[in-house]
Formats: structure tokens, C-alpha cells, sequence
């Protein structure tokens, strides 16, 4: 779905965003759980040491201004309760004043005031190895010689650290379950998510450019939105395409169609003209030859016009009544060389969605075969009126009209009511297709008593 040089493919950056933030939620939580965990154990070793201390220190038994220490006993089983762990005690009376233990267990930092209940909790170093410390100082003796025994118990902070790690691993190896479970879904959705893109990248890479089969709509029955609103974007495009392509194909079998016969006869007369002796001959000739040149450029000139008239158009809003009447005005000359009276009779203005150049192109035509079909001593008049059903353009003459089975075939390419020269068959034509890309409808009717009426008609826009 990527080429190279291209960056990373869809379905990679969607796994990157996806997985990308368990891995940031999973560094976190782990971070979290340490801490969690390192104060958890720190809360159960305060708890071991403060109950040890204590119990300890239930052995001394005051006797008179003496004590009766019984310890090797509670001692050893202090020692024994975990062979793992290095467990170090310490009597002393005065405190500081080693009487029992190990005698290198350091005293708090600041000297206790007075004997309490509760035990003092430090950290320490015996050894260059930390250790956590829990103290209890315990008064006896007479009133007269109070005396103060000091009772330390420390337990090495290695046990923290594995019951720390040992919190950690049952923490964090479910975790870590859930998170490669939670990879291996996002993969196989991410996976089934795009599957329609790989359809459509299959549908579109078997097509072949040069075929019209090609451009055929692509279908994708099971979809997300996102990817149909794709295919529909991507059938559109190919819809463009396809009109393309079949304006072109069109043109150029129009072209060759109709321009086989003309340049024939050119061929042929320009043969003769070469072959002519007679100077009188050779004018003939030649006058023969510049009219089949001017209808074929008449001819090339119309097929160009069609295919311009094929694409599609932006509509805007348009005073077709101004535009008519200044078209008019172009052909006048024309008409009074024609010996034809053309004028115009309608709205002063009227608005329609239409595309200037292509509505000056069909009245261009619709003027050129009223003035060329009419008849000399005809009237031609180009209309434009606004009713409630809409707007119509109208170019209607007197001259001698069509017969009912002709009016149906006037807007079919190539075809002809007359034989005169310089026509080609596409004039009204032209005029359908751009009545067609104006969303206007266009009919040829007789004109009463006699004549023809072509109307080009804009249907009112609905009520807001």
C-alpha cells in the first residue's frame, strides 16, 4: 500500500499510534507498580522490625537495679526466621554502651529525650550495606537510679528488594499478557479494517488503462464509510474518464467519417485541375476545390465545437436576454447581406444558469441556419420570454420549415433537410449538447403558418 520513498504504509502508522501508547502506558504502569511495590514491602518490614523489636524487648526483666536478659534463645530465633535475610541486633545500657549483638549497629541520628512506646525507625549502613533499623528504649530501675536500656533490631533492605521484585513480576507479567494479547487484536483489526483497501487497490490494479472496460464503477459490497465515500470519489473520477475517453472516441470516428468524403473530392478535383488545359475549365476546378475546402474547415470547426461542448460546463448566473440581443446585433450584417430581416423581440432581461461563450455558440448556430435555410425576403427573429414555467430562447423564421417526420431528426449529428453547400449536419446538434450541459430543454416546432421555431427552455427554479 506503500512504495518506496514513500514513508511509512497506512496500516503501519496505525499500528504505531495504537501500540506506540501501550508501550508508554506500560513503561508507566511498571514505574508506578515499582513504586507502589518498594512502598508496600518498605510498610511490611517497618511492621517485622517494630513487632521483633518489641518482642525483644519484652525479655529484659528488671531486678532490682539490675536486669535479667534472656536472649541467646529469642536471639537465635530472630536469626533463623529467614536464612536469607541478615538480621542484626544490638542491646545496649546506657544506650550506646554495647552490652549484647553486634556491637557495630550505629544509634539514630538525634538522641532520644525520653523512653516511648513507640519504635524509631531509620536506615542505615553496617558494612557498606544498607540496612533499615527499628529502636525501642526501655527505663528501669529504682526511682532513685533510673537507668534506660536501649533494644535495636536491622534487617537488610535486600529483602525489599525482592519482595519488591517478586510484587513486580506478579504485577506486571499479567500486564504484559494483556498488552501482547491487547497487540495481537489491534494487528488482526487493523488487518480486517483495511481489507476493503486492498480490494479497491485490486479492483484498480487489474484494470488497463487503454480499455474502456476499465473505467467500469467499482464495487465494493461490505465497506466502512470512509472507504465507500473512497470508491464513490474514485468512480466518479473514472465516470470523468470514461466521458472522456468516449468524447474522444466519438470525435475522432466523426471526424474520420465525415471527413473521408470531402478530402476525396478535393483529391479528385485538384487531380483534374492539374490535368485541365483550358483556363476557363481550371477556374471551375479550383471554385470546386475552395468550396470543399471551406466546407471541410466548416466541418472541422463543427467537430471541435462538439467536443468543447461535450465537457462539462460551470454554470452562473446569466442575462441571456442581453446576450441575445447583442448576438443579434453580430449577425446583422449577415442577415442584410442574406437579404433576410433579423431582429429581436422579448424581455430586456431574464436570468438563467448558463455559461456565456457555449449560449453565444448555439445561437451562433441557430442564427447560421435560420439565415442559410430561411430564404431571402424571410424574417428571423431571435426571442427571449419569461413566464411561469421559465425562460425560453427562441430563434424562429417564416422561411419553408420542415415536414413533421423531419422535425424528429434535426438534432442528430450529421444529418440534413437540404442539400445546400457548406453544411455539415451539426449545427443543431451543437445546439442539443449545450442545452443538455445548461440542464435547459430544446424543441424544434413548425412555425404557423409556415417556418421553423427552436426554443431552448430553462424550467423555473422551485419556490424557496
Amino acid at each position: 500500500m506503500s512504495g518506496a520513498g514513500q514513508g511509512l504504509s497506512l496500516k503501519r502508522q496505525l499500528l504505531l499510534w495504537l501500540l506506540l501508547p501501550q508501550l508508554v502506558l506500560f513503561l508507566v504502569g511498571g514505574a508506578l507498580a515499582y513504586r507502589m511495590a518498594l512502598n508496600y514491602t518498605e510498610k511490611a518490614i517497618d511492621q517485622s522490625l517494630t513487632q521483633t523489636v518489641r518482642a525483644l524487648a519484652r525479655q529484659v526483666k528488671p531486678i532490682g537495679s539490675g536486669l535479667l536478659i534472656d536472649f541467646p534463645r529469642a536471639a537465635q530465633d530472630i536469626v533463623e526466621q529467614d536464612p536469607k535475610d541478615r538480621v542484626s541486633y544490638m542491646v545496649s545500657s546506657p544506650p550506646g554502651q554495647f552490652l549484647l549483638g553486634n556491637d557495630r549497629l550505629p544509634g539514630p541520628a538525634v538522641a532520644l529525650p525520653q523512653a516511648t512506646s513507640e519504635a524509631l525507625l531509620y536506615n542505615t549502613e553496617v558494612e557498606g550495606k544498607p540496612m533499615r533499623v527499628a529502636l525501642l528504649e526501655v527505663d528501669y530501675g529504682e526511682s532513685t537510679s533510673p537507668q534506660r536500656l536501649r533494644v535495636q533490631v536491622a534487617k537488610s533492605l535486600v529483602v525489599q528488594e525482592r519482595l519488591t521484585a517478586e510484587l513486580i513480576a506478579d504485577m506486571l507479567a499479567p500486564l504484559l499478557l494483556l498488552v501482547v494479547l491487547l497487540s495481537v487484536l489491534v494487528y488482526a483489526g487493523i488487518s480486517r479494517g483495511l481489507q476493503p483497501l486492498t480490494r479497491l487497490q485490486a479492483q484498480l490494479g487489474t484494470r488497463r488503462d487503454a480499455a474502456l472496460s476499465a473505467t467500469t464503477p467499482i464495487e465494493l459490497t461490505q465497506a466502512p464509510q470512509e472507504v465507500h465515500a473512497l470508491a464513490q470519489a474514485v468512480n466518479q473520477l473514472l465516470a470523468a474518464v470514461q466521458r472522456s475517453l468516449g468524447q474522444e472516441k466519438r470525435f475522432l470516428n466523426d471526424a474520420a467519417h465525415q471527413l473521408r468524403t470531402p478530402l476525396a473530392g478535393l483529391i479528385s478535383q485538384t487531380e483534374l485541375a492539374l490535368s485541365e488545359p483550358d483556363t476557363q475549365a481550371l477556374r471551375e476546378r479550383l471554385r470546386k476545390v475552395l468550396a470543399g475546402a471551406q466546407r471541410s474547415a466548416h466541418l472541422v470547426q463543427q467537430l471541435l465545437a462538439l467536443a468543447r461542448n461535450e465537457a462539462e460546463v460551470r454554470l452562473q448566473p446569466l442575462d441571456v436576454a442581453a446576450l441575445a440581443r447583442e448576438v443579434a446585433r453580430e449577425w446583422a450584417p449577415r442577415a442584410i447581406q442574406c437579404g433576410v430581416d433579423l431582429g429581436y423581440d422579448g424581455v430586456d432581461h431574464a436570468q438563467v444558469p448558463g455559461e456565456a461563450t457555449l449560449l453565444r455558440e448555439a445561437l451562433n448556430n441557430l442564427i447560421d441556419n435560420a439565415l442559410t435555410y430561411a430564404g431571402k425576403g424571410c424574417e428571423v427573429t431571435v426571442s427571449v420570454q419569461v413566464s411561469a414555467d421559465g425562460v425560453a430562447l427562441e430563434v424562429r423564421d417564416n422561411g419553408r420549415g420542415l415536414s413533421a417526420p423531419d422535425l424528429s431528426h434535426v438534432f442528430e449529428r450529421f444529418w440534413r433537410a437540404s442539400d445546400l453547400p457548406n453544411g455539415c449536419g451539426l449545427g443543431l446538434a451543437i445546439v442539443a449538447e449545450i442545452a443538455q450541459r445548461h440542464q435547459a430543454q430544446v424543441q424544434a416546432q413548425s412555425n404557423v403558418p409556415h417556418g421553423l421555431r427552436v426554443i431552448l427552455r430553462w424550467p423555473a427554479p422551485p419556490a424557496a
